[in-house]
């Protein structure tokens, strides 16, 4: 079963710009309370593109090196990577369907 997994500063160039496949990464805090209502949706979301996409979760707070490189200035954002560079971003608790919209696209 796939899940995200958490990634830091010192080994996201690895797991997210080096991925084989797309990779959505879910920028989030702890005490960020839309940060959580959206974690579940996350997960399923990891379940359905197994395979297909990857998923990953950088905390803000623990991770503040690769949160400015990006821009992150409000959480959640959710960042596709697709081939090492950004091609989408959503800031806030989306409805699941957008989302795979979203996924959907970076896979074409």
């Amino acid at each position: 079963m796939a899940h995200p997994v958490a990634v830091t500063d010192s080994d996201f160039d690895e797991k997210v710009l080096k991925a084989g496949t797309p990779v959505l990464v879910d920028f989030w805090a702890e005490w960020c309370a839309p940060c959580r209502m959206i974690a579940p949706m996350v997960d399923e979301l990891s379940q359905e593109y197994d395979g297909k996409i990857s998923f990953a979760k950088v905390d803000v707070d623990s991770n503040p090196e690769i949160s400015l490189k990006y821009g992150i200035r409000s959480i959640p954002t959710l960042l596709v990577f697709k081939d090492g560079q950004p091609v989408d971003q959503v800031v806030g608790a989306v409805p699941k369907g957008t989302l795979k919209k979203r996924l959907d696209s970076a896979l074409e």
